[in-house]
Formats: structure tokens, C-alpha cells, sequence
């Protein structure tokens, strides 16, 4: 490989992971993380780890940050930085909305813009973008965050076909409900909100994210594969278990008829499970 892999939004979670066990397998790697105060602690557990790993600030939203990183001669981009935003479509404020797409749709793909350019002057690279399962379905209470992930989606898609006869593919990672605190903290974003309680249209100290959750490390091992050119499929959801019930809530959606004024079952569900609920085998 004769650039390096830039993971972003490697501060936390599956970008950190991902990074680590690359770094840790002897690839170059460079793990972007958005605040400089990550850097030195990401640096601290990959020495803990007895890894070389090249950390930098990289803010997708930061024009500076994305300039500086088209300088890295990127061979394999993993676009995994992002944020969820909770809350019902109605209530959800102006800024935060805005700030749900800043980060997971329009930094990554202006940020890809310039590294695509330079792998398709090199006629290779891969393009990786961290999707969900809500690029593809759709909860209560989701809206925003499955809204920027299903643009992701449909960028990746376009980019896939129009970088192919440049050597370069795409692919994406779809993970469903799984329990890295991501899903939970999106249940939380509420308590951030400048905004009147009065008027919204839910109390969502009542409510959790209404699934449970899995162990990550298919996500960690998927990543992986698909980061090292050693996985085929475009699209990877995970746990696979999951894909005969993702394929059967997009093709329901042909059928579907207007609401009956019942609440939704998953409406209920986020307010009778409890945060961080694990799946039980």
C-alpha cells in the first residue's frame, strides 16, 4: 500500500479501534481525531498498546483541518467521523439539525472531494464510509441522524459509480444497534437544547434508545477487512443477522398505508426499555 489509511473520528469508538489494530498489524495509519485535547490521549493508549500510530486534528467541519489532510497522499479513506442527534423531527432545534449534517454529511464528503481527486489522478485508493443501518431504516425519534445518514448513502453510491473507471472503489459499513454508548448518548443530546420544554412535543427524560444493543467487535473486524481491501461487498451491515429485517423494513415501506393515529411499537419500546440494554443470546 503506498499511502497511508486516515480514519476520522478516531477520538472514540470503532474509528479508534479500527485504527489501533491496523496500526497494530503494521500498517501506516493516520487517526484523525476532531479536538487537539484527543490527540495526546489516543497518542497515550496506542503507546499503552505498544503501537506506532500517527495521530492528527481533523475536524471534518474545519476548512483548515480538511486542506492540511489532502496533503497526507491518502491511499484509504475511512470517512467514520459523525454525531446523532436525538429527538422527535418537530421538536429538534434549528442549530442542532444544521450541525447533525455539517458533521456527518457535508465535512466528509468535501473532505473526500479532495482525496478522491488525488486517487483518481493515481488511478487507486479506496473510499470507506462509516453508514448505519439508518442509512437504510428509518426509528422514531431518528430522524435527523438516519436523515445524514441516508444523504452518506446516496453520496456513496454516486461516487462509487462515478470513480470506477478511475480505479478507486467505495464501500460502506452499516452497523446496526450496537453498545459503544453512541446510541444512548443520541438519547441524551436533549439535555443540550436551548429551547422551550413546554412546547415540545415529548418528555424525553422518559424515553432510551429502543433496541438492544450488541457486542462490537463484528463492526471491529468488518472494518477491518473492508479498510484492507479484503471484503467484496459494497455494502456491509452488520450483525448480519440484521439484513433479512433491514431488507424487509425497505420493502414494506411500498406497501405502507397512512398512520392509524395508534402509537408505533417502537414508540413505546423507547419508553419501557432501559439505556444500554444488551442483546440477550
Amino acid at each position: 500500500m503506498a499511502g497511508p489509511i486516515l480514519i476520522t473520528g478516531a477520538g472514540s469508538g470503532f474509528g479508534k479501534e479500527a485504527a489501533l489494530r491496523l496500526a497494530a498489524a503494521g500498517h501506516r495509519v493516520i487517526a484523525g481525531v476532531e479536538i487537539i485535547a484527543q490527540v495526546s490521549s489516543v497518542r497515550a493508549e496506542a503507546r499503552e498498546r505498544g503501537v506506532e500510530l500517527r495521530v492528527e486534528k481533523l475536524d471534518v467541519t474545519d476548512p483548515g483541518d480538511r486542506e492540511r489532510a489532502w496533503t497526507w497522499e491518502v491511499e484509504v479513506l475511512l470517512n467514520n467521523a459523525g454525531v446523532s442527534e436525538g429527538g422527535a423531527t418537530a421538536d429538534i432545534p434549528e442549530e442542532r439539525l444544521r450541525r447533525q449534517f455539517e458533521v456527518n454529511v457535508f465535512g466528509p464528503v468535501l473532505l473526500t472531494q479532495g482525496i478522491a481527486r488525488q486517487m483518481a489522478a493515481r488511478r487507486s485508493g479506496r473510499i470507506i464510509f462509516m453508514s448505519s443501518v439508518a442509512g437504510l431504516t428509518v426509528d422514531p425519534f431518528t430522524g435527523a441522524y438516519a436523515g445524514s445518514k441516508h444523504a452518506v448513502e446516496a453520496f456513496a453510491d454516486a461516487l462509487d459509480q462515478e470513480l470506477a473507471e478511475f480505479g478507486v472503489t467505495v464501500a460502506t459499513i452499516n452497523p446496526g444497534p450496537f453498545l459503544t454508548g453512541f446510541n444512548d448518548t443520541m438519547f441524551e443530546t436533549w439535555k443540550e437544547w436551548r429551547d422551550d420544554p413546554a412546547e415540545r412535543l415529548y418528555d424525553y427524560a422518559e424515553l432510551a434508545f429502543p433496541h438492544e444493543q450488541y457486542d462490537p467487535e463484528p463492526v471491529f473486524e468488518r472494518t477491518v477487512r473492508v479498510l484492507l481491501g479484503e471484503e467484496s461487498r459494497y455494502r456491509n451491515l452488520l450483525p448480519e443477522e440484521m439484513e433479512p429485517q433491514a431488507r424487509q423494513q425497505v420493502d414494506a415501506l411500498w406497501d405502507r398505508k397512512l398512520n392509524d393515529g395508534s402509537r408505533p411499537a417502537l414508540v413505546q419500546k423507547a419508553y419501557d426499555i432501559s439505556p444500554a440494554t444488551p442483546v440477550r443470546d
